[in-house]
């Protein structure tokens, strides 16, 4: 009876301990092609893993291959949510790109999007 004791607390003990922290798996963004017109890459935002404050020299079409809920914080204070639908793209203009902001993802998953910057392009 003292050995099955000892065993139950010993287990308990074990199941009851906490794991270390693992490290929040940070943005990814891979390149996929370039010329002199336009620069594409894959970006995978993590959940809760704000990305810098940062700004866009051009505009942007984005495709959700992933979607979610994307916040985007002004250096300002000001701040929007986007919902990004999967499948759907979106055009996001040089005006609020050269606005200094950061962006995070609210939502649980990743958020998978392709971005294609246009260098060449003039907004009305």
């Amino acid at each position: 009876m003292k050995i099955s004791f000892l065993r139950a607390a010993l287990v308990s003990a074990i199941a009851l301990t906490p794991l270390p922290c693992q490290p929040t798996p940070e943005t990814q963004r891979t390149p996929q092609f370039e010329n002199d017109d336009v620069k594409v890459w894959k970006t995978v935002v993590m959940p809760h893993a704000p990305l810098t404050m940062h700004t866009h020299e051009h505009p942007r079409v984005i495709v959700a291959l992933a979607g979610g809920t994307m916040k985007i914080v002004n250096e300002d204070g000001t701040s929007e949510t986007q919902v990004w639908d999967t499948g759907k793209a979106y055009w996001l203009p040089l005006a609020e790109g050269k606005k200094r902001h950061a962006d995070a993802n609210l939502g649980d998953k990743p958020i998978e999007v392709m971005v294609i910057e246009l260098k060449n392009a003039t907004e009305k």
